[in-house]
């Protein structure tokens, strides 16, 4: 813990003064355009890989960048998207996966998940994408694993209706992104997209 003290400090002395004016102007504006839903992997920083201000990104962060499809009743991720639609108004949004992700490599390679019940149960949300991986041919193992599920994880946005009327009215675009930790590249993945996404 005290490397995190000492950052804060750092960041109050050096890093702060320079961006005083972007956080007096954030103190009472809140407007990002886009939202980010990628993986609570450590080594996957939204603002760092696209190199954006404080403001500039809503993110959303869940074990393999899953989004649950819309179901009655309320949920974290489901209530984070509606407010960066409905309320926030964002215009993009981005599902981002990454390599050597680990909830895509339980996934691809069976993994005992026994001892961790919470989280075979998050990974059921991904039942679609090893769907789509299977189909394909499950050649690629966990890097086709990953690309299918930004696929799917972007069909299963696309059920939330704030969403589903955005889309409808053409008022914000869907992306599927997949970053490679090793080479620090941001793939999209072209024809990722729903239907009526932009």
């Amino acid at each position: 813990m005290p490397h995190l003290a000492e950052g804060i400090d750092r960041f109050r002395r050096e890093v702060f003064p320079a961006k005083a004016g972007l956080f007096a102007h954030l103190a009472t504006s809140h407007r990002p355009g886009t939202l980010f839903i990628g993986c609570s992997d450590a080594r996957v920083v939204p603002e760092l890989i696209t190199q954006t201000d404080p403001g500039e990104l809503f993110v959303v962060r869940t074990a393999g960048n899953l989004v649950p499809a819309h179901t009655p009743g309320g949920d974290a991720v489901g209530a984070a998207i509606e407010y960066a639609i409905a309320v926030l108004g964002v215009r993009d949004v981005i599902v981002c996966g990454h390599s050597a992700c680990g909830a895509m490599t339980a996934l691809a390679e069976g993994h005992d998940l026994t001892a961790a019940p919470a989280v075979a149960d998050w990974l059921r949300h991904a039942d679609a994408s090893l769907a789509r991986a299977r189909a394909a041919g499950g050649r690629d193992g966990v890097t086709g694993l990953v690309r299918a599920n930004v696929v799917a994880q972007l069909a299963n946005l696309a059920t939330h209706p704030a969403v589903a009327r955005a889309l409808a009215e053409d008022s914000v675009r869907l992306h599927g992104w997949v970053f490679d930790i090793a080479s620090g590249t941001v793939e999209e993945l072209t024809g990722a997209r729903p239907a009526h996404a932009a």
